[in-house]
């Protein structure tokens, strides 16, 4: 999971020392600091902006895979820079050409009309480097009040259900990762997660399962995912960090954006339930679903509907487990990923037990 939240600074124009301190990026700044301040010099001009107009770049926070960093130009106008990480960094099959998801995802929410980043073109180089707008607002904190919250569930109910009528020209991740995008949804959610299944053996993180029983249960409900026949635009990383909320000044809060689109994917709009109720079940979020079915999502909890989300749950549970070996997390976060997520996995392969069998 991943979000990029900012870190506190200050301005490197006034030449202080407080701005190197923080990490941000000034003009006068030397070493790493300088080799930033370039990089953003550089795709501002490969995205025809005045590359003299650039006062600060800062680091934000939060993410595990790509560099992500803001650009701020002396009109006061930011943008948001990723930067892929060399190749040589490990990582999961999947995580290649994470940039192009991540574009990709923009397109399609635009397309939707739903409030997210707009890509900005660099040429060629998108599968290193992204630039894109920022959206206003801080990731979701659950500082509201219950009407506010209500409200705002709701209203993002209405921009998934959007994203999901947006889709593509296949099934699968569009970056290639795992090959070309597949005719049918029960090959390319197969390729995902054979390729995660792989990645656990190679791996050998801690599991609360052997892989291999792993595997037989998750091709054990196979069959039910040629239920799904048109490839719909899937986010799959909806957790609260990845959702701004904006607080205009007079008024309430509402959504500022869907950011972090890189794990995105053609496939079944039921799986961004997931990330959407991350170690909890969407079932009982009310002020969602009212809105998701209001905007035309359809939201029906059948037995296919049930097993195809225990799918997409095991799925999403094992890359979280096994991503804590690349990235090398401490103690604290293994220990949390034991201890909330391992248990939740295994509740997703017991429920594909009972309902492929059923």
């Amino acid at each position: 999971m991943e979000s990029t939240d900012s870190t506190d600074s200050t301005d490197p124009a006034s030449g202080s020392d407080a701005g190197v301190s923080t990490g941000q990026a000034g003009p006068g700044d030397t070493a790493g600091a300088a080799g930033a301040w370039q990089r953003a010099r550089d795709v501002l001009e490969a995205a025809r902006l005045d590359p003299d107009r650039l006062a600060r770049v800062r680091p934000l926070t939060g993410g595990t895979y790509n560099a992500v960093e803001e650009l701020l130009l002396t009109d006061g106008i930011r943008y948001v820079l990723k930067v892929a990480p060399a190749a040589t960094v490990p990582g999961l099959r999947h995580e290649s050409g994470l940039l192009l998801a991540e574009a990709e995802f923009y397109r399609g929410a635009a397309e939707a009309g739903v409030a997210a980043p707009h890509v900005i073109p660099l040429g060629e180089d998108t599968d290193t480097h992204l630039l894109m707008t920022a959206c206003p607002g801080e990731p979701w904190n659950g500082e509201f009040t219950e009407a506010e919250r209500t409200d705002l569930r709701t209203e993002l109910g209405r921009q998934v259900a959007r994203l999901h009528e947006v889709t593509g020209p296949g099934f699968g991740y569009p970056s290639g990762a795992l090959g070309p995008l597949a005719p049918d949804w029960r090959t390319a959610f197969t390729a995902m997660t054979e390729a995660v299944l792989a990645d656990a053996r190679h791996y050998r993180p801690r599991l609360p399962r052997p892989v291999d029983e792993m595997a037989r249960t998750l091709r054990s409900a196979q069959p039910v995912l040629d239920e799904v026949t048109v490839p719909r635009l899937v986010h799959f990383d909806l957790w609260p960090g990845n959702i701004l909320v904006d607080r205009p000044a007079g008024q309430g809060p509402r959504i500022g954006g869907l950011i972090d689109g890189e794990r995105m994917f053609w496939g079944d709009p039921l799986a961004d339930f997931v990330s959407l109720a991350l170690l909890g079940d969407i079932r009982k979020d009310d002020a969602f679903l009212a809105g998701y079915r209001e905007a035309g999502g359809r939201a029906e909890f059948d037995r296919s509907a049930r097993l195809r989300l225990a799918l997409y749950r095991a799925y999403l549970y094992l890359i979280m487990l096994t991503e804590t070996i690349p990235r090398a997390v401490d103690a604290d976060q293994h220990r949390w990923v034991q201890e909330t997520v391992a248990p939740e996995l295994v509740a997703a392969l017991e429920e594909i037990d009972v309902l492929a069998s059923a």
